[in-house]
């Protein structure tokens, strides 16, 4: 005979399993819109190309070409020759709503 137990257990099992089931197909198709992205030159054409797409973006590309840094570039300690540059990145508040039970924004 099975216990309550055994049941509880092989229930939280099946539950858990079908969790990272859920995850796994999730990130896999996120994955796989990332391998099919189109790939795009580092050109003049570019800003065209973005403005004349829907909401001016353009999902999930690859952008190739020459990246200048804007003071110096960084230099790998472990691989001589490898240099880097670091992307710089803006976060933009669309929105501000007023909390009134924390007191904030």
């Amino acid at each position: 005979s099975i216990t309550p137990g055994e049941l509880l257990c092989l229930g939280s099992s099946l539950a858990f399993s079908g969790l990272f089931y859920y995850l796994y197909r999730r990130k896999a198709r996120v994955v796989a819109r990332i391998q099919e992205a189109p790939k795009l030159q580092v050109d003049d054409n570019l800003p065209a190309l973005v403005s004349a797409a829907e909401g001016r973006c353009l999902p999930y590309v690859a952008l190739e070409g020459i990246v200048l840094p804007a003071q110096a570039a960084l230099t790998s300690h472990y691989h001589e020759g490898l240099q880097g540059v670091i992307q710089k990145l803006l976060l933009k508040e669309h929105r501000l709503i007023w909390n009134s039970l924390a007191r904030s924004w």
